[in-house]
């Protein structure tokens, strides 16, 4: 029958009312075998657009959520990716994939210690045996930096791509992983004495889910993210990636030399875009970014290395007036005689780098007035300047308890 399946359109198709029965209760093996007597193999793609598809036309995410890895079980074997690109030595992919692997042997180890607890074989002592189990998933806990590279740097650029539900999906399975292995992990800090029949449900109840969510992670990722994302992303995306994911971390694996394309990196979106000043964590409107500095519920100030006045910000409440008259201005000059001795002090021990903060909190104006000074250097540590903070903290004395519900300002008497 796979010669009636002879267009895209037709496949992607069937593969929704192929989902679409698997969540109205048809079996998964009923689904697997009509899958493969209408479609053979899927090209991943293809299940990338059903997906999205059947959310954009009504199915609940939620729903996607809970069915995921049932649909991943019956369309295993038959997902095509021989027309995946290439992934080149370190790239992000290449990096991503050296970690699954190393994540896979992981694995395979807890499987082996599985065997050994269910078939009964007491050749060494179960505390042992759990303690070797506990480094493995100490290890995989490791998996934390793997799924926060692709929900941070990777899944933004899919979404500006419009490719919005598997990463939405994706993402919700990853949590279901963290959550199981925060358990995984808690039953080893037990004081409760485990003896092998206890081992055993550990076993079954919490490990083996807990290795299946991560393997069947793996296979989405391998089958189905990796190559689409390798379809949609460019070579500047993928620089700053690249770039980024030292930030973050490594999963078990760590790759021996930094990949970079064979573009002019120059044009990375890191610099200057129209109107726009890009910073390396983001970027701001001129507008945006007075509007956001002087939101900030503190009042700041920066002179620069020379000892210049050259911005403070003006909320609605600030604690010390400033005009800008003082932008230019000697930071010296701004101070009392008798106190600029403490001033040069301040600058001159963070110009040495003796010291990289200096700490006051004075009685003001009926306030606690809490005043902070910090040097500000480069990433090479070079001396660049000085940041003042200054803020009432008297609101922060009269805190006792929490407070875990939304409560406005206005509300509060």
């Amino acid at each position: 029958m796979s010669e009636l399946i002879n267009n895209s359109r037709k496949r992607v198709d069937e593969l929704k009312r192929l989902i679409l029965n698997l969540h109205h209760g048809v079996s998964l093996e009923k689904t697997r075998g009509e899958l493969v007597d209408l479609m053979g193999a899927v090209p991943y793609g293809e299940v990338v657009q059903a997906e999205e598809e059947l959310i954009s036309e009504g199915l609940d995410r939620e729903d996607v959520l809970k069915f995921c890895d049932i649909h991943t079980d019956a369309l295993k074997g038959h997902i095509n990716t021989s027309n995946a690109k290439e992934v080149p030595e370190n790239h992000p992919v290449d990096v991503f994939q050296k970690e699954n692997k190393a994540i896979g042997k992981e694995i395979d180890h807890l499987k082996h210690l599985f065997y050994k607890i269910e078939n009964g074989d007491k050749s060494e002592d179960i505390k042992a045996v759990l303690n070797r189990m506990n480094e493995s998933f100490n290890l995989l806990a490791d998996i934390e930096k793997h799924y926060a590279r692709k929900e941070n740097l990777v899944f933004p650029y899919l979404e500006k791509n419009d490719i919005t539900g598997p990463p939405m999906v994706m993402w919700g399975k990853d949590d279901e992983i963290r959550s199981f292995l925060k358990s995984s992990l808690s039953l080893f800090r037990s004081n409760e004495k485990i003896d092998y029949e206890t081992a055993k449900d550990f076993i079954e109840l919490m490990f083996k889910p807990t290795i299946k969510a991560i393997e069947g992670m793996i296979y989405k990722e391998e089958k189905i993210l990796f190559p689409m994302c390798m379809d949609t992303l460019t070579e500047l995306d993928w620089y700053e990636i690249s770039r980024q994911s030292q930030e973050i971390g490594f999963c078990i694996y760590a790759p021996k030399e930094e990949w970079k394309p064979d573009i002019n990196t120059e044009e990375s979106p890191n610099q200057f875009n129209n109107d726009r000043i890009q910073l390396s964590t983001g970027s701001f409107t001129k507008e945006e970014l007075e509007a956001f500095l002087n939101t900030l519920n503190v009042d700041l100030t920066f002179v620069d290395k020379d000892d210049k006045v050259k911005f403070f910000s003006h909320g609605n409440e600030r604690i010390f007036d400033r005009n800008n008259a003082i932008l230019g201005r000697q930071v010296q000059y701004c101070h009392p005689p008798s106190s600029v001795h403490i001033v040069d002090q301040i600058l001159d021990d963070f110009k040495s780098g003796k010291q990289n903060e200096a700490i006051f909190w004075i009685n003001f104006a009926g306030k606690l007035v809490h005043i902070a000074y910090y040097a500000v250097r480069n990433d090479q540590g070079k001396y660049m300047g000085t940041l003042e903070v200054t803020q009432d903290i008297q609101h922060f004395k009269n805190i006792t308890g929490e407070r875990r519900l939304l409560t406005y300002k206005k509300n509060e008497n």
